[in-house]
């Protein structure tokens, strides 16, 4: 049985989370993807030797989102009465978006290719997003008669602001790489064969810094996207007061002080 995630961790502890199924262009709505990601977000919570992960796509595209063949035919995630689709969308791939954002690890998304319906919203759930050339983004629900299931109403206008949001989830149409690289959507877009070089090199940049300042920065970026400036600054100085009695800190301290690299431990 073909892994629907495969798992790769580098010396750095810089994991890459390749979505396994390019027949099918890498569905997300299958119950074995949707526990695979589930499962490696949970683990890497856990694992504090995790210090950053790149998402990206086996074959040319990123992820088409939902398996279309299996809404055509009316089964797997698609295959309910009215009264139960909506507990088997919170059940099902709602579950993607409620890990990936509990998920203490930053998350690149590497897109090769094709990022389509939930697909764009996987990539939109990462902290950073790296684009190919080659991939192009579309918030397509519409041309299938749907609406965003699985959190892109939530991820998208924070990425590039209500006015595209509203473009790209109303028509439906794809928006290229480049782009995706003036409205925000990405930070930075490259030829396919360096896709992953810049990803990793980016990860690498993230790895090398404290794992527990690091884990803590993504969670309070997280938390202020829906708080008010006093939680945020409440947030902020209980999160602050733990992270300068970390032994990490004080190594970090001292090596600028010495003018020397740090040795950082996640301690």
């Amino acid at each position: 049985m073909t892994e629907p995630l495969l798992v790769d961790r580098a010396e750095n502890g810089v994991e890459t989370w390749t979505l396994n199924l390019p027949d099918a262009r890498n569905p997300i709505s299958g119950d074995d993807m949707i526990d695979a990601l589930v499962a490696a977000a949970d683990r890497a919570n856990r694992d504090t030797q995790v210090r950053a992960v790149i998402l990206t796509g086996a074959g040319p595209a990123f992820s088409a989102g939902g398996n279309i063949k299996d809404m055509a035919r009316g089964e797997g995630l698609f295959g309910h009465s009215v009264q139960h689709q909506r507990t088997a969308y919170r059940d099902g791939i709602q579950r993607i978006p409620r890990a990936l954002q509990q998920c203490e690890v930053p998350l690149i998304a590497a897109v090769n290719g094709p990022a389509v319906g939930a697909g764009c919203d996987l990539a939109l759930m990462c902290d950073l997003r790296i684009a190919a050339t080659t991939a192009f983004f579309a918030e397509s629900f519409v041309k299938l008669g749907i609406i965003p299931g699985d959190g892109g109403a939530y991820f998208l206008p924070r990425a590039v602001g209500a006015a595209r949001a509203a473009e790209m989830a109303l028509t439906g149409d794809r928006v290229e790489a480049a782009t995706a690289l003036e409205w925000g959507l990405v930070s930075r877009v490259v030829e396919p064969a360096r896709l992953l070089e810049e990803a990793r090199a980016l990860a690498a940049r993230v790895a090398v810094n404290p794992p527990h300042a690091v884990r803590m920065a993504k969670r309070l970026l997280r938390e202020a996207q829906g708080r008010s400036l006093d939680s945020v600054l409440e947030l902020s100085a209980a999160m602050q007061a733990i992270a300068h009695h970390t032994r990490d800190h004080h190594e970090a301290v001292a090596a600028m002080l010495e003018k020397r690299p740090p040795e950082f431990t996640g301690e």
